[in-house]
């Protein structure tokens, strides 16, 4: 056992930027200067000496800027994603990070139930919120973001690489659960969106199928918890739902100040992200290859736990 753990970290610490070679059309691209501002404000203020930022009240995502749909369906995916993903989140990662402390109620759970001893993974784990959730696993962390992955390292117990969703440099059939908490959402495709759930799936251990007449009980076998942002969000600050359009650019909105109150400047990072239908989610993760055990909706979000 003590072997196979070894092996799993140092595989796993292989860090992987290749990315996917592969072309694919993506019909709904936003140009930054073809936008409509909705200003919606928040109710909590962070603030310090140099830096304020309107935060919301539970999962702290910025003002929305809905765009309309101009570019090439030629436009390279990956370029695509490396200026309005990428990009992003290494230049707001400090501050991204400030406010991604609290875990999500539904991952908490599935943390927390999981057996003592397992081994799993948190793709797309950004500042490593959820590492401490269950000292008694083990998880290996990675991210795109570089900067972001120095923040989640600080979790000693756990190990953090960087790697692209597309190509996860862990060994397959190897794991015993993962979590992918809104970033399926930032590919800008339905195939590489299918893609980055197949590669999660690859990498949990096979879980039989159930015999005739019975199902798998929900504590066995090996899974993986995915969260991706709704469309369905009529009651929310963002006012989207169905009809809406389903690739939007989120703005993340950032106010600098020096001693002088009068001298104040603001910086706008645009981010991509594709607003899931009811079903969207359930219906990739069957065509990644994929069993859907569970599903549902939480705060804006729709989740699918899944398993091979």
């Amino acid at each position: 056992m003590g072997l196979v753990f070894w092996e799993l970290i140092v595989k796993s610490s292989e860090v992987s930027m290749r990315g996917s070679a592969k072309r694919s059309p993506r019909p709904n691209a936003f140009p930054p200067e073809e936008v409509a501002i909705i200003m919606l404000f928040s109710k909590i203020l962070i603030w310090s000496p140099n830096l304020w930022i309107a935060e919301s009240q539970y999962d702290f995502d910025w003002l929305q800027v809905n765009m309309a749909s101009s570019t090439s369906a030629d436009e390279d995916p990956t370029n695509y994603e490396e200026q309005h993903v990428h990009e992003v989140y290494q230049k707001i990662a400090c501050h991204f990070s400030s406010t991604r402390y609290k875990p999500w109620p539904i991952v908490e759970r599935f943390l927390q139930e999981l057996p003592s001893g397992s081994i799993g993974l948190d793709v797309g784990c950004g500042n490593g919120k959820y590492l401490a959730v269950n000292p008694e696993v083990f998880i290996v962390a990675s991210d795109r973001s570089e900067n972001l992955v120095k923040i989640a390292s600080k979790h000693r117990a756990h190990s953090s690489v960087i790697a692209d969703n597309l190509s996860l440099p862990h060994p397959s059939s190897s794991f015993d659960f993962a979590i992918s908490i809104a970033v399926v959402h930032h590919l800008s495709s339905h195939p590489r969106r299918v893609q980055a759930i197949a590669a999660i799936l690859e990498t949990l251990r096979p879980t039989p199928g159930p015999q005739q007449g019975q199902s798998i009980p929900m504590d066995e076998g090996s899974k993986a918890l995915i969260y991706v942002w709704a469309l369905e969000q009529k009651t929310s600050r963002r006012g989207w739902d169905e009809g809406d359009q389903q690739d939007v650019m989120v703005p993340w909105v950032m106010r600098e100040k020096d001693n002088d109150p009068s001298n104040e400047s603001s910086r706008t990072f645009h981010r991509y992200y594709h607003l899931y239908r009811q079903g969207e989610l359930e219906s990739s993760v069957v065509e990644a290859g994929g069993r859907v055990l569970q599903s549902g909706y939480e705060k804006d979000n729709w989740w699918a736990i899944a398993t091979r």
